[in-house]
C-alpha cells in the first residue's frame, strides 16, 4: 500500500508542478508539458515493478501511436477558447481527440497496426 501511495504522490506532483510552471512562463509551462513525463513515469514504474521487457516496450510503442491523434486538439483548443469559452473549446478538443483517434485507427490498421 505504501507503494501505492508513493506513486500516487509522486505523479500527481508532477501534474501540480508543471501547472505551477505554466502560471509563471507559457512557453516553460508548454515545454515541461509536452515531455513525456507521465510516460517516463509510467516506464519507471512498470520497471520497478517487475514487468516484463515486452510489457515495458509494448507501453512506450503504443504510447507513440496514440499522442498522435491527440495534436490537433492543442491546435483546435487556442482558436476555440475565446470564441466558445473554456468548457465548450475543452469539449470540442476532446471530442476531435476522440474522432481523430478513431480515424486514426482505421489507417493504422491498413498497415497492421491495431489500435482498437
Amino acid at each position: 500500500m505504501a507503494w501505492l501511495i508513493l506513486k500516487y504522490l509522486a505523479t500527481s506532483a508532477v501534474v501540480v508542478l508543471v501547472s505551477e510552471i505554466a502560471k509563471r512562463s507559457d512557453k516553460l509551462g508548454g515545454l515541461i508539458a509536452a515531455l513525456p513525463l507521465v510516460s517516463i513515469l509510467a516506464l519507471v514504474w512498470l520497471h520497478l515493478e517487475n514487468q516484463s521487457q515486452q510489457k515495458i516496450a509494448n507501453h512506450a510503442w503504443y504510447t507513440f501511436w496514440y499522442v498522435l491523434p491527440t495534436l490537433p486538439m492543442f491546435l483546435a483548443f487556442p482558436a476555440l477558447l475565446s470564441r466558445v469559452g473554456f468548457w465548450c473549446a475543452l469539449a470540442c478538443g476532446v471530442l476531435l481527440t476522440l474522432v481523430s483517434f478513431g480515424l486514426f485507427a482505421l489507417v493504422m490498421k491498413r498497415w497492421g497496426i491495431e489500435l482498437l
